[in-house]
Order: structure tokens, then C-alpha cells, then sequence
């Protein structure tokens, strides 16, 4: 394991991976809050047009991500409430996105490279990413929670109770804005490590056992960082030294991610005490001491 560590490849893997696990724990706890988990697997679909048009384009497949993603939340926010109940109009831009992609990928094919661009843009390429993906994720992951701190205080009312935190005068459209543009970078960073198709296992997984498991927000997020790096670099150590090496990286991510969420939901519920019991029916003897 020292010797691999000692490979640049390995190295920027471990050190994206990091980046990545930290900003979408963090941005996964707001996700679960707000009940937005369509909204990051739509960014995710739509990113892959924007991944694979800028392979064709020769440019990084990061950055045209993160412009489509970008694009997409801020129309997305515009939308404000009027997006609900517009399932069948959003689920026909999602397969237009995807078929824009395949549409790319076959493009990029065609110019006599290979598809493993698009492969790793689907299912991850954690081993793949380049010293330049490391620095322009910690400088958008950077960005990202500078971001959320200034704004988590007003972020978390209109996250728990929209309507009241608006009679307040808290901006709840504009919030909503940008959040869901952080979300969209966030997600274009999720994508390298495991892919449009897996985006949720990290983007969801953490946040929500650590939801399941503690009730403050500061602590949830914190356990939600700590399983999200545990995560990460769990499926990358065992992926490296692990008795299925030849499995990808994602793969064993995912499952970490799944485990870690059901065990959580049992966990969850005998911690929880219960606030509620059910009086005892009233007796006839009770009854009639009362009516004395």
C-alpha cells in the first residue's frame, strides 16, 4: 500500500476523492433537507451532455459539466414552485439530455478514439483524474463551502420551514437559486469519482445515516463528512489491496454507502425515544370515580 501511495495516480485519486467526499456530505445534508434528491440526479443526467459535448470540443470534460450544470440548476431555480408537478416535461429534458450525450459520445468515437471517456464519465474515473482536475475541484469545492457557511444560518430555515422563514424576509427564491447552482457544481465533482449513473451515493448516502443517526445539524453534517471520507477512501483502499482489486472503485463505494444507510435506519429508530404513548383506555372503575 506505501508503494502504490507513492504513485501520482493513486495520490490525486485519494486526493479528489477527499475534496469530493467533504463538499457533497456537506451539500448532501441540505440535499436531504430540502427533499431535493431528483434535482441532483437531474443535474447529474443533464451534466453528461455537457461532459461529453466538451470531449468533442477537446476541452475538459469537467468544465463543460459544471457549465451545463450551472445553466441547468440556475433555470431550475427560476422555476421556483411552479417546477412541481412537471414530472412528465422534466423526465422528457432528462432523456433529451442523455440522448444529447450518447449523441457525443458516438461523435468523440468517431473521430478514431476510444469510449472511455464516456465510460468513466458514467460509471467514474477516479483513477484517471489528472493533477488539473484535482486543482480546479478544490478550487470549486473551496468556493462551494465558503459559500455555504456565509449562508447556512438563512440556508437552514428556508431548508426546515420555507413559509415561515419567507414571512420573515428571509430570500427564500434566491437561496433556492443558489443552492441548487452549488448543487450542480457539486455534482459535476461527484462525477469523477462515481459517475453520472452512482451520483446519489455520495451526494445522498452520508447525509442521511448521519440524519438517522444524530439530530443537532453541526454534528449530522460532521458525521456525514466522516462517512463520506470513510466511504471513499474505503472503496479505493480495498479496490487497491482488496481480495477483488480488479473491481472498480465505484463499486465498492456504492456499496458502502448502501450498507452504511440501512444499518443506519434500525440504529436510528432505537435511539429514538418515543415522545408518544398511548393513554390506557379508561376502565369502568376510573369512570366512576370521576362522576363522583
Amino acid at each position: 500500500m506505501l508503494e502504490l501511495l507513492q504513485q501520482d495516480f493513486v495520490q490525486n485519486a485519494f486526493m479528489v476523492g477527499t475534496i469530493v467526499a467533504i463538499v457533497t456530505s456537506v451539500m448532501g445534508y441540505f440535499v436531504v433537507l430540502r427533499a431535493q434528491a431528483f434535482a441532483g440526479e437531474a443535474l447529474a443526467d443533464i451534466g453528461f451532455a455537457g461532459a461529453t459535448g466538451a470531449a468533442v470540443l477537446g476541452i475538459s470534460s469537467l468544465l463543460g459539466m459544471v457549465f451545463l450544470t450551472l445553466l441547468a440548476a440556475l433555470g431550475m431555480g427560476a422555476l421556483g414552485e411552479r417546477i412541481r408537478g412537471r414530472d412528465v416535461e422534466i423526465g422528457m429534458v432528462l432523456s433529451f439530455a442523455l440522448g444529447l450525450g450518447v449523441l457525443f459520445l458516438s461523435i468523440y468515437a468517431q473521430f478514431g478514439t476510444n469510449a472511455s471517456e464516456g465510460v468513466g464519465i458514467l460509471f467514474g474515473s477516479i483513477l484517471s483524474v489528472t493533477r488539473s482536475d484535482v486543482l480546479i475541484t478544490l478550487f470549486c469545492g473551496i468556493g462551494t463551502l465558503l459559500v455555504l457557511g456565509f449562508l447556512f444560518r438563512p440556508l437552514l430555515f428556508a431548508s426546515v420551514d420555507p413559509e415561515v422563514a419567507q414571512t420573515r424576509g428571509v430570500p427564500v427564491r434566491l437561496l433556492s437559486i443558489v443552492f441548487l447552482m452549488l448543487l450542480g457544481i457539486t455534482t459535476a465533482e461527484t462525477v469523477l469519482v462515481v459517475g453520472v449513473l452512482l451520483v446519489l451515493a455520495l451526494l445522498i448516502a452520508p447525509a442521511a445515516t448521519a440524519i438517522h443517526l444524530a439530530r443537532r445539524p453541526l454534528t449530522s453534517i460532521t458525521l456525514a463528512v466522516a462517512l463520506g471520507l470513510l466511504f471513499t477512501w474505503g472503496g479505493l483502499i480495498l479496490a487497491f489491496v482488496g481480495t477483488g482489486r480488479h473491481l472498480p472503485v465505484s463499486f465498492y463505494i456504492t456499496t458502502l454507502a448502501a450498507l452504511s444507510y440501512f444499518i443506519s435506519i434500525p440504529l436510528g429508530r432505537l435511539r429514538t425515544p418515543r415522545h408518544y404513548r398511548d393513554l390506557p383506555h379508561p376502565t369502568r372503575e376510573h369512570i366512576a370515580v370521576k362522576s363522583r
